[in-house]
């Protein structure tokens, strides 16, 4: 472990910070838009704009994607979308500064580029599905639900993490 630590070219900001920033972020967001904050949404935004783009008939004929059409007003029209495109400015920004950006797959030396990315994609899309059953992703159902002292805010994080660490043992070889 020292090995690696010792020869990573990255530096990164002390996570506590990192935190005590989100923690911040997260009350100015209450603040200003009297909601926490989430992600999720704009995923869904983004698919009922695509779906609607693509067959305006399928989607007013689809009781979930009915429901997010208007005509008066776009599916993307909603302050989500913006936090989500803030969120990857400012990641290309900070890594700009950082001299981070270049293409690269982070990874262990005891596994591919490609089983990592195809391991990264599952996760992704397993979490994505989970997040649309949940009603909310971790920032929106745990973090805001949290910052509100929500009871469901407390055992969603409780389930993300501990569901993380009951199975992170299984994929360990992945990263040690």
């Amino acid at each position: 472990m020292n090995d690696f630590t010792n020869n990573n070219p990255h530096s990164y900001w002390n996570p506590y910070f990192g935190g005590f920033l989100l923690g911040l972020l997260i009350i100015a967001t209450f603040y200003l838009t009297g909601r926490g904050l989430g992600a999720s949404g704009d995923m869904k935004s983004s698919v009922v704009a695509l779906v609607d783009t693509v067959s305006s008939s399928h989607a007013e004929k689809n009781a979930y994607y009915s429901q997010f059409i208007s005509e008066n007003q776009s599916p993307m029209n909603t302050w989500l979308v913006f936090e989500t495109l803030g969120v990857l400015i400012g990641a290309f920004i900070s890594g700009a500064l950082s001299g981070r950006i270049k293409w690269r797959v982070q990874r262990s030396p005891k596994i591919t580029a490609r089983r990592r990315i195809v391991f990264a994609l599952i996760g992704g899309i397993l979490f994505g599905l989970g997040a649309q059953i949940a009603r909310g992703c971790t920032s929106g159902a745990a973090l805001s639900g949290m910052a509100v002292l929500s009871t469901g805010g407390f055992i969603t994080m409780l389930a993300i993490f501990g569901s993380a660490y009951a199975t992170a043992y299984f994929f360990r070889k992945n990263w040690i």
